[in-house]
């Protein structure tokens, strides 16, 4: 049964975290009652937000896949008037409460996934789900094999240790050199764990999240997920104990990488 949270920003339009707020200031109401829990379940019933009804008729959802361009901002709106991911979005892919499912530095670009989806997006970056992140990355200067143990035994960042699950040099992907996998989506991590052993990134692309690769999607253009596609990421709405390996892991096909 989905959530309050669920209905308010699907017939609403708000951002996860708006919605949330608005339910827990008391600004939300069904069927003339005042309710505060975003997690409590919603059945039916109208829903009012700050007074106004809202119409909680069922709204498909939308899922796209972006190859974000370096340079754009991984937000809704930006209040500097810089360029962010829903500038590169075509009109008729768009709708109410699209939002970016987590983020990507302004600097890195590849894959992103956006949605209408509030519940989705909690899953794929919640840390306990733990989904995968294939990146490829070139470096000022190739990874000696030092740096490649360095990072293989883990290295430290803000005091706790970092390691990614899979660390491989790469063939025949120009301009890219290196492919690290990583549960974890801490602020510019991959370029911190590079910066600890000595080495500046100098590019950055996501390649692969959980199930999903970037393919051949040329950089700027979006695209809709195909039915399989979605499936495969709810099936990925899964907590993983840590040590199990790469799960859901295989590996980008894009190109063949080196053992």
């Amino acid at each position: 049964m989905p959530s309050l949270l669920h209905a308010l920003t699907a017939a609403s339009g708000l951002s996860r975290r708006k919605a949330f707020s608005a339910i827990r200031e008391g600004y939300v109401t069904v069927d003339g009652e005042v309710r505060t829990e975003p997690s409590s379940e919603y059945e039916s019933g109208l829903i009012a937000l700050d007074g106004r009804l809202l119409d909680t008729a069922a709204r498909a959802h939308v899922y796209l896949m972006l190859n974000k361009p370096p340079d754009y901002i991984t937000t809704v709106s930006d209040e500097m008037g810089r360029r962010t991911v829903l500038d590169l979005i075509p009109a008729r892919l768009k709708a109410p409460g699209i939002h970016p499912v987590g983020r990507l530095d302004r600097d890195t670009s590849g894959l992103l996934l956006l949605t209408t989806d509030g519940d989705l997006t909690h899953a794929l970056t919640h840390p306990r789900f733990e989904i995968e992140k294939e990146y490829w990355l070139r470096s000022a200067t190739p990874l000696t094999d030092q740096q490649v143990a360095q990072l293989r035994s883990g290295v430290e960042i803000d005091g706790e240790p970092r390691r990614p699950l899979r660390l491989r040099r790469l063939i025949e992907a120009e301009p890219f050199q290196t492919s690290i996998t990583i549960r974890e989506g801490r602020n510019r991590q991959v370029r911190r764990m590079l910066e600890v052993v000595g080495a500046r990134v100098t590019s950055l692309r996501r390649v692969r999240e959980g199930p999903l690769t970037l393919g051949g999607l040329p950089e700027g253009a979006a695209r809709a997920l195909t039915r399989d596609e979605i499936e495969a990421l709810r099936s990925a709405e899964r907590p993983t104990k840590r040590g199990d390996g790469l799960r859901g892991g295989a590996p980008s096909s894009q190109r063949r990488p080196s053992p």
